[in-house]
């Protein structure tokens, strides 16, 4: 097991779509499949693979409705409400430490074995691949809004984007925090998301690879929350 690293997770949300599929009225983070939460539940991934704090951002009626909910002892939340992924990211980017940290978007849900072997390879494979970071990708299975992943043999990140290939993103990310040197140059952009940050490191030679994962869901509306519980019970 992968010992003493920093966690992050993206959970500020709303979950808009979520809430208009399924009818449930709590936000995204506290949605609960098997019985624990979204968040409770990635933040429990963390730990169980080795981190020894993982920061998330919440928005205000998360940190609210939270109130008394069991989370792991090392889950530490930052509350702020804010517009999009990539504020969320650039406000976590304030308060990590230097060095890899794993980030995780809330809704991303990759099965626990698999959640490990990603974290022990991303690890393990960063320096003899020459990589500055390692993001989880899993084949594409219908998701509405992928970003596509297009994967040289060597195992590096060619490209990300809207042209279809058989891999798309799953929502861990093996990063170093020099990625924030960029900071000013995303909020200059105006880029609004997760994604538009991960192509744009691209554009700045920032060397990405990638490790395929199992049985990822992206948790998005009423049948990815089904999914999700089908995946658990079976």
């Amino acid at each position: 097991m992968v010992t003493g690293f920093q966690g992050a997770i993206i959970a500020a949300g709303r979950g808009e779509r979520l809430r208009a599929s399924s009818g449930v009225e709590l936000p995204k983070p506290l949605v609960e499949v098997g019985g624990v939460s979204l968040l409770a539940r990635q933040a429990g991934a963390m730990v169980s693979s080795g981190a020894r704090e993982v920061l998330a951002i919440v928005n205000s009626e998360t940190a609210s409705l939270a109130r008394g909910s069991s989370f792991p002892r090392q889950l530490r939340l930052i509350v702020r409400d804010t517009q999009s992924s990539m504020e969320s990211l650039l406000v976590l980017g304030e308060a990590l430490p230097a060095g890899d940290f794993l980030l995780a978007t809330v809704d991303a849900m990759v099965p626990d074995p698999e959640f490990r072997r990603f974290v022990t390879q991303a690890r393990a494979s960063r320096f003899p691949m020459l990589a500055d970071g390692v993001l989880a990708v899993a084949k594409w299975r219908g998701d509405r809004k992928p970003l596509f992943a297009e994967v040289t043999s060597t195992g590096l990140i060619a490209s990300l984007g809207q042209r279809e290939t058989s891999l798309v993103t799953a929502g861990l990310y093996w990063l170093p925090t020099t990625i924030f040197r960029w900071s000013a140059a995303a909020r200059e952009r105006k880029l609004a998301a997760l994604r538009a940050f991960l192509q744009m490191l691209l554009e700045e030679q920032v060397r990405l690879a990638a490790i395929e994962v199992e049985g990822a869901i992206d948790i998005d509306e009423a049948a990815d929350l089904e999914a999700a519980r089908r995946m658990l019970a079976g």
